[in-house]
């Protein structure tokens, strides 16, 4: 048991991410440069530690997000360059403050951070790649942009302090959820799809277009990880399948699963995510309970309906190759579910 159940075929997303790759080569070329510069210090374990995290193998969206963004209004500059940078050290730095959190073992297929340095050095060095990310916002010279990202980096914190006061609680509402994911992983996306017509110069109306196209895209893609975590594989994930089982994570299928029990069955909730009853059994009855109540596809179907969000939010742009690359984005995020 366990299995993601499959969407049905005529309505499986089949998107890619090569469209917003191609469109963004030669400027990831230079994102990746800068990455590699900024990340660098002469205390030497702080390169050590920003790049096992950032040479790990993330795809990186979320800063070809705000390079795509600016291209689709023609922009000839370098501070895109600078914004997409920054978005993707604000991201990695999150990586390693949710690591310790969480305290996992695993990110994105290897060991964490926090398993080789410890706690001290993860945070540390994450807060060091904040400190540098704001350093490239201030060198664009764009107060707008700055604006948007440094509020964006109060309400991913304000997102991971809301999780932690929901976090072993089953009172907690699928409303409250979607308030959790929306501050701490759906902010980032909106911020980088929106710092890009930003920088640019577009039309505050284009603007707002973006920022709703990337909050509902983040709403998507966290929803789709909520169903891998349950369904999907360490290889999809690249962490261990179960593991917010196991850290008493509330997502949306346990919500759903939990609220569709009977009295055993929320009993067995509260004893797993509660009093921490999680062990290898409980994680296979887990996931029996939430196929019997279709919480895996139920969940689907509302990261489906937020991509349709996202679409939508892309309907008053004019077609372009940069708009083709963001819709296949939205398909490819819940096509990740196989």
């Amino acid at each position: 048991m366990g299995a993601v159940t499959p969407l049905a075929k005529e309505n499986k997303p089949s998107g890619s991410v090569k469209p917003i790759v191609d469109l963004t080569a030669a400027d990831m070329e230079r994102v990746n440069r800068l990455i590699l510069s900024k990340a660098g210090s002469d205390v030497e374990m702080i390169p050590e530690v920003a790049n096992h995290l950032i040479s790990s193998g993330g795809k990186r969206l979320r800063p070809m997000l705000t390079l795509a963004t600016a291209a689709m209004f023609g922009y000839r500059g370098d501070h895109h360059v600078y914004l997409a940078t920054s978005v993707e050290f604000m991201h990695t730095a999150t990586l390693l403050h949710d690591d310790v959190v969480d305290e996992s073992d695993m990110r994105r297929g290897k060991s964490s951070a926090r398993m080789i340095w410890g706690n001290q050095a993860s945070v540390l060095v994450g807060d060091f790649l904040l400190g540098q990310a704001f350093r490239m916002m201030v060198e664009t010279g764009s107060m707008e942009a700055l604006k948007v990202l440094s509020n964006a980096a109060a309400v991913i914190a304000e997102g991971e302090v809301l999780q932690l006061s929901v976090a072993k609680k089953m009172e907690t509402t699928e409303d409250d959820y979607i308030a959790v994911i929306r501050g701490k992983t759906a902010e980032l996306f909106a911020a980088a799809a929106e710092v890009g017509p930003i920088i640019a110069g577009a039309s505050e109306a284009e603007r707002n277009a973006l920022r709703d196209y990337g909050m509902a895209l983040g709403l998507a893609f966290q929803l789709v990880d909520d169903v891998l975590d349950y369904g999907g594989s360490s290889a999809d994930l690249g962490k261990n399948v179960g593991d917010d089982f196991r850290e008493g994570k509330v997502t949306m299928p346990v919500i759903l699963a939990h609220q569709r029990g009977d009295a055993e069955e929320k009993a067995f909730w509260r004893a797993a995510i509660e009093d921490g009853e999680n062990d290898d059994a409980a994680l296979e009855k887990a996931r029996r309970l939430i196929a019997r109540h279709n919480a895996l596809s139920d969940s689907i179907s509302r990261a489906l309906a937020y991509g349709e969000t996202a679409r939508a939010a892309l309907a008053p742009l004019p077609m372009s190759a940069g708009r083709h690359a963001l819709e296949e984005v939205i398909d490819y995020c819940i096509a990740r579910i196989s």
